[in-house]
């Protein structure tokens, strides 16, 4: 029982948890976005005869697919670049606030040869 605690409880398991939650509510926002209906568009090739159906090219559901995908695409897109510059800005080296003994003797050096 304790393994399994200590499984459930570490980061990694946490932060992947909150991860699937975020994308299915990620989900329903890009559904909402390619709630467009395109596949009932077609292009009628020969007309309905007494012996023939009507010939019809739909054309509609490619469309369709070819806008949820680009919606998609680029949500995900603006989503990736939005957690990379988070890492950039967590992975950035703080600023020293008091130089090292080195920095401090080359400052001291310096303004010294300036005299």
């Amino acid at each position: 029982m304790s393994e399994f605690k200590d499984f459930a409880v570490k980061g990694n398991v946490v932060y992947m948890a909150v991860g699937i939650i975020v994308v299915a509510a990620f989900g329903k926002i890009v559904s909402s976005f390619v709630a467009v209906e395109f596949s009932d568009l077609a292009i009628t090739l020969r007309e309905t005869s007494s012996e023939i159906a009507a010939v019809k090219l739909n054309y509609g559901r490619f469309v369709q697919t070819i806008i949820e995908f680009t919606i998609i695409a680029f949500a995900i897109f603006i989503a990736v670049k939005l957690i990379n510059n988070l890492k950039k800005k967590e992975e950035a080296p703080a600023e020293p606030s008091t130089p090292s003994n080195e920095e401090a003797l080359l400052i001291e050096t310096s303004g010294l040869l300036k005299k």
